[in-house]
């Protein structure tokens, strides 16, 4: 590995955490290629997050689903036979090429996996990623639930600029929330966040954080805040298959802990035509005591 895995926002984080070496081992696993393991994992999943940006230049993170088999990777590209629904302000952008970051999450087996790269519309309503970064993620914070299956037309709810009163409840009671990035140079990934309800702290309907709990210390999503503070979030409803996408700016304090400003809201509902089960929270959450 050299040191070009990690661009300077990623590096600036790990050092000033004092885990650049446990972050270069770590870093050894990433690749450009989807191993067999992984591509077989992605084909029995249901839902991929992506993020994206938008034509301002503002980053959001959206939800595709589709039935098992609706991804399919072959070496450093990943099919998608989906695309996102009407009023999801990445339709557009999905439309035509584009920088995304991917994570598909397996919460009944609390696994996950990261695939990072360019998008092309596919000509059948899909889309084609050549990836960049293919990389797996510890089961850390993943709280299980099992996928039940909840067919329904998608529908916009509403769009602003801020969170409304069951908005903001619904952020202050998640257990679960994707968050996107870009760095300076547009590339974006996706990443997952968990913990306790509360752990996403409401603060109004313009401001929200959370604590950047220990990971895999490589800091992609805080060393891409370091360059762009430009940031989406998803939120989805695990009973109804809804999903409420932010997007704004992400600033992390001198602790780690993200102040998130809201910038533009999206409701959307029945985004996945799916519930899921009561959760069984990760026993790596931690109390939540940092409020």
């Amino acid at each position: 590995m050299t040191i070009e895995t990690f661009h300077q926002g990623e590096r600036a984080v790990q050092a000033r955490a004092g885990v650049q070496e446990r972050a270069d081992h770590v870093g050894r696993g990433i690749g450009a290629v989807v191993p067999a393991v992984a591509a077989r994992f992605l084909s029995e999943r249901r839902t991929l997050v992506v993020g994206a940006a938008d034509q301002d230049g503002r980053v959001w993170a959206s939800m595709l689903s589709g039935p098992a088999g609706f991804l399919a990777a072959d070496g450093s590209t990943l099919a998608v036979a989906a695309r996102p629904v009407p009023g999801d302000p990445l339709a557009a952008v999905l439309a035509a090429p584009a920088e995304v970051g991917t994570i598909a999450l397996d919460p009944a087996g609390r696994r996950r996996m990261r695939l990072n790269g360019r998008s092309v519309p596919d000509g059948r309503g899909g889309l084609v990623i050549t990836a960049e970064q293919v990389y797996a993620n510890c089961p850390k914070y993943i709280q299980r639930r099992h996928p039940l299956d909840a067919p329904a037309t998608p529908e916009l709810l509403g769009s602003g600029t801020r969170l409304s009163t069951r908005q903001q409840l619904a952020a202050t009671t998640s257990d679960t929330f994707f968050v996107a990035t870009a760095d300076a140079d547009g590339r974006v990934d996706a990443s997952h966040r968990g913990g306790h309800p509360g752990f996403l702290a409401v603060h109004g309907p313009e401001l929200l954080s959370w604590p950047d709990y220990p990971g895999n210390n490589m800091f992609m999503t805080l060393g891409n805040m370091e360059l762009n503070p430009a940031a989406g979030l998803l939120l989805p409803d695990w009973e109804t298959g809804g999903a409420l996408l932010v997007s704004g700016r992400a600033e992390p304090d001198a602790e780690r802990t993200v102040w998130f400003t809201v910038e533009r809201v999206v409701e959307l509902a029945h985004a996945a035509p799916l519930s899921w089960t009561e959760p069984e929270y990760s026993p790596a959450n931690p109390p939540i005591s940092w409020r």
